[in-house]
């Protein structure tokens, strides 16, 4: 059975350092950051050597730790990969649950998937570097399609849960991770200086425009 990470960690941290999930058992010493260098190190080998020929003991050495210690944050590599898909569905559903009743089905997807543009901005680096990787595996490429699609299913539950009625509701939750998509490949292409946020708010706009007629 693979370890996992203590979620009472700071009560433990100042009574017993062992019960710790920075603790390094393995190497009996403090392992700060440990999931971060575990992650950078796995972006750097992945993009030295590929996806398929990089292992966890490697990933784990580069990052100064022991293969335990990457077993206890991540089920297998791949996870390094999707880890915070759950978070960026939390802070979609919690976004769109907010957004007043008043606001029109598409726009309150918009809102929501403009906040996880802004979550995202944070992270360019990372986000360039991971789907450098992605774009280099088919497996990859499916699993990135599955993340998508959940994602859109729990806009689609939250706007029915908002009283909008399908297709209405599915339409709504597609066409926004469609948009989410093009703009987020734009983005990750794009110059530097380039906001997600507002990518994502001009995607929405000329896709109006076309439904529009206009």
């Amino acid at each position: 059975m693979k370890d996992r990470p203590d979620v009472s960690c700071c009560h433990h941290c100042s009574t017993d350092v062992s019960r710790c999930h920075q603790y390094d058992r393995g190497v009996g010493r403090w392992e700060p950051d440990a999931r971060g260098r575990l992650e950078r190190a796995a972006l750097e080998l992945y993009g030295e050597r590929g996806f398929e020929q990089t292992t966890v003991v490697e990933i784990a050495e580069r990052a100064g730790l022991t293969e335990r210690t990457f077993f206890r944050h991540f089920a297998d590599k791949r996870e390094v990969l999707f880890a915070g898909a759950g978070s960026l569905q939390e802070l979609l559903v919690s976004t769109l649950a907010s957004t007043p009743d008043s606001v029109a089905p598409i726009d309150a997807v918009a809102a929501a998937l403009e906040a996880v543009g802004a979550r995202l901005q944070e992270r360019r680096d990372h986000s360039r570097q991971r789907q450098a990787v992605i774009a280099a595996n088919v497996e990859l490429q499916e699993r990135e399609l599955i993340k998508l699609a959940s994602l859109a299913g729990a806009l689609a539950d939250t706007l029915r849960s908002r009283g909008v009625k399908d297709p209405a509701a599915s339409l709504a939750a597609e066409a926004g991770i469609a948009v989410f998509r093009i703009s987020f490949e734009r983005w990750v292409n794009g110059p530097d200086r380039t906001d997600l946020s507002r990518l994502i708010r001009e995607s929405f706009a000329a896709l109006k425009a076309v439904t529009a007629g206009r």
